[in-house]
């Protein structure tokens, strides 16, 4: 296949699996679906199962959060959501009403970013989701811009009034529309514009000058993109011809094309280490596509349609769709039971589990409570607390060689930090034990922990961190890196919040 059909037919099986998201999806329904051979679709698959991009098992296939970097690519490039999501979100928090934005597709509107108040009845549009623009307050804002505002009651779904704001770029032209939403529960759609259309308005003004502030330079890749096209050539070396590279370097030069002002050919060539032509060819079938237009001179930008290449389904994953694919791996590699568990005072709760099959096992359900001092989990979550707080925990033992003291349980936990992980034997019960690590956020605040627990005649101390350790580190670092797709790089660790996330 050469590197254009190549490219064409990959997002041909993005385009379904995206179309039946969460829904386990066979290779033959892809071949149906496509028209594909079965061939070219197992390729197509090895190829974006190592890009990690989806999930494949015996007989089924499912996307995985990397494939986000798509869709990242495109709102990193048309700026909007950097420009623009601070405002609304201050004016979600100010009206008490959930607020989106809202760019032209086609015949339709796609959000990229929303801001919802949770509520028994809330607004459920994800970024990503594509709704006809003439059912819409910001369809109809976008498609008369020169009317001052647009109101949908009720258009879109019965219950649901909203009113929109048109916001223009420097140029006058209509790029997005500000949009707060409510129910009729709460407003009728008069009384929504007339709550919310004086904020909307301003909050607009300053979007709108936001907008004409002069863009930050992009970041040069080289580097970078030696790297990747390295790992793309060392791809194609270990899979042999299962591994189509030009499929692989065409959605490279689609995240390439995500830069402020978008990119031109020699741009694109040097971020993804291309020829020029392999670029050219890239770039000509994400045209015929619609997912890249020229942008003015020799410059190409991404169109808001890769947003339908999986964003809204993955945006939506909670907590825990992310991270029980990767405790269900880790107990296949492992062979013990493994858990995600998040702090709550001086308790750890249990978020997420996949447990082993035998005849004698750990049996702990998701929302399980356990005091924090006697569990691995719980040493790796309070090392990040102040001394103060850990002085405070009342300890008390809960079997034999639970620690007795505060200073023993400050040592454990110092331990824990300067390890990375924490190791418990029989603290919490006789014979049980256990290996965490922890999950961290962005920033690197350590947000949740990921542990194996087993029976400690299966594994002594000294053999978990010999041989489990290495194993638990690497499920916790895809989880980092998944939920930082998902949930942003900074995603709230607070357990109010994974929590929710969790459900």
């Amino acid at each position: 296949m050469e590197a254009a059909g190549t490219l064409e037919r990959g997002l041909a099986v993005l385009r379904v699996l995206a179309g039946e998201p969460g829904r386990p999806v066979a290779a033959t329904d892809l071949v149906r679906a496509t028209g594909l051979a079965r061939s070219a679709v197992d390729r197509v698959l090895v190829t974006f199962a190592h890009l990690g991009y989806v999930r494949t098992g015996e007989r089924e296939v499912l996307l995985a959060p990397r494939l986000m970097e798509l869709g990242e690519a495109y709102l990193s490039g048309c700026g909007l959501r950097e420009a623009l999501s601070p405002l609304a979100g201050r004016l979600a928090e100010e009206l008490d009403e959930s607020v989106s934005l809202a760019v032209p597709d086609g015949g339709g509107v796609r959000f990229i970013a929303q801001f919802t108040r949770r509520r028994t009845m809330s607004v459920a549009f994800r970024v990503g989701d594509l709704l006809p623009a003439r059912r819409c307050a910001a369809g109809l804002a976008l498609l008369d811009p020169s009317a001052p505002w647009a109101v949908d009651d009720q258009l879109v779904e019965p219950g649901l009034v909203a009113v929109a704001v048109p916001v223009r770029d420097p140029g006058g032209t209509p790029v997005s529309a500000l949009s707060v939403v409510s129910h009729t529960s709460r407003h009728t759609a008069e009384g929504l514009r007339e709550h919310a259309l004086p904020r909307l308005r301003e909050t607009v003004a300053e979007m709108e000058a936001a907008l004409a502030r002069p863009s930050p330079a992009p970041r040069a890749a080289g580097a970078r993109a030696t790297a990747a096209e390295d790992a793309s050539l060392a791809a194609k070396k270990e899979l042999g011809a299962g591994y189509l590279q030009s499929l692989a370097r065409g959605l490279a030069v689609m995240t390439a094309l995500g830069r402020p002002g978008g990119a031109t050919l020699a741009d694109a060539s040097r971020a993804t280490g291309q020829p020029r032509a392999t670029v050219r060819r890239a770039v000509q079938t994400l045209e015929r596509l619609g997912y890249a237009a020229p942008a003015g001179g020799t410059r190409f930008v991404l169109l808001p349609k890769v947003l339908e290449l999986g964003y809204a389904h993955l945006s939506g994953l909670s907590f825990r769709d992310v991270v029980q694919p990767h405790l269900a791996d880790l107990v296949a590699r492992v062979r013990e039971s493994a858990s995600v568990a998040v702090l709550s005072g001086e308790d750890i709760v249990y978020l997420a589990r996949v447990p082993t099959r035998r005849i004698m096992s750990v049996d702990i359900t998701v929302g399980t409570r356990f005091p924090a001092y006697a569990t691995s989990m719980g040493r790796v979550l309070l090392a990040d607390l102040p001394a103060e707080r850990l002085a405070g925990i009342a300890v008390k033992p809960l079997s034999r060689h639970t620690v007795t003291t505060n200073a023993e349980l400050a040592a454990a936990v110092r331990r824990a930090a300067a390890d990375g992980y924490a190791l418990v034997d029989q603290e919490l019960e006789e014979g049980v034990r256990s290996l965490a690590v922890p999950i961290r956020d962005g920033s690197g605040r350590v947000v949740a922990a990921v542990n194996v627990a087993t029976h400690a005649s299966r594994a002594t101390p000294a053999g978990l961190v010999r041989d489990v350790l290495p194993e638990l580190r690497e499920a916790a670092a895809r989880m980092e890196a998944d939920l930082a797709f998902v949930h942003g790089p900074a995603w709230n660790g607070s357990l109010p919040e994974l929590v929710r996330l969790g459900r």
